[in-house]
């Protein structure tokens, strides 16, 4: 919806510059037309493109239930205008969540200084295997942004925090654990393994079966996790028990080590870094809109 004195500027149809699409054929078409309609109302409504509109979550990562919700997450470009303005406006678009559509998104800007910080959400975007909607353009340079400035240190801390968080919430009573819940920690667990296994790259598969082969966790661990997302995989309710010992080991073993290799990093972003982040925002701004009189 246009703001007070808002005049009407063109409008950027989601599917204009949209030449990638890979959805599984197990996703129900109509679940895919009604995110396709919601992105459609967003661009119409906001007057902001939409060039990168993926699935997150556990569908994404590999570990789906049958009652998983779909988490469509995308990032959207303003106008011109919209940059021209004391007002500033949100950073982020948020939709209803109803029934099993969770559709939110991040403003550019927002996900390039979030990407520079060291917030590791946005590389995970980008890599999602399940995608609504893409310019490969968009996402080969905005990628090419990620590899060149993401620095190792800050994206081992991301996990780091987000997995200890996970453990907090969802571990504190040890005897009932939900058993899906496991995996917000143990993705994390898992990354921080993978990068101390390759000291050379910051970023990590996003694709958890990937991610636990290429990690060479345990035997017992790999047993253990492999019958977990198969269970997972079938049922849409797996109990609370204590999370498996071994796992449970893995964890803070991975936890520990982390902590005293990413705990002292701070994010210091580049001059560099900030000039081709705002290179970048302002290529994609007029690649999708173009510049008219406000």
């Amino acid at each position: 919806m246009l703001g007070p004195g808002e005049s009407q500027g063109p409008s950027f149809d989601v599917t204009l510059h949209a030449t990638l699409r890979a959805l599984p054929p197990t996703f129900s078409e109509d679940v895919v037309a009604a995110i396709d309609v919601r992105l459609g109302s967003i661009c119409a409504s906001q007057r902001v493109a939409i060039p990168w509109a993926i699935e997150s979550g556990s569908r994404a990562w590999g570990f789906p239930s049958p009652d998983s919700d779909f988490d469509c997450r995308f990032v959207f470009v303003r106008p011109v205008d919209h940059h021209l303005s004391p007002w500033a406006r949100r950073d982020v678009i948020e939709t209803p969540l109803i029934d099993e559509l969770d559709v939110n998104g991040w403003e550019l800007g927002k996900a390039l200084k979030l990407l520079l910080k060291g917030n590791a959400v946005i590389i995970e975007w980008l890599r999602s295997p399940i995608i609504y909607r893409g310019d490969e353009w968009f996402r080969d340079a905005f990628l090419d942004v990620a590899m060149r400035f993401a620095r190792r240190g800050l994206i081992g801390r991301h996990y780091l925090h987000l997995g200890e968080r996970q453990r907090r919430v969802y571990f504190a009573d040890g005897a009932h654990v939900p058993q899906k819940k496991i995996f917000y920690a143990l993705r994390p667990a898992s990354t921080l393994r993978w990068l101390r296994l390759h000291p050379e790259a910051a970023i990590a598969p996003m694709h958890f079966p990937t991610l636990m082969a290429e990690c060479d966790p345990p035997s017992d661990v790999a047993e253990l996790v492999s019958d977990l997302v198969a269970r997972k995989a079938i049922t849409r309710e797996l109990g609370s028990q204590a999370v498996p010992a071994p796992i449970a080991a893995f964890i803070d073993q991975e936890f520990a080590l982390a902590r005293a290799e990413y705990e002292t990093q701070g994010p210091i972003v580049s001059d560099a870094a900030k000039h081709e982040a705002e290179m970048f925002l302002r290529q994609a701004t007029l690649k999708y809109h173009g510049a008219w009189p406000g």
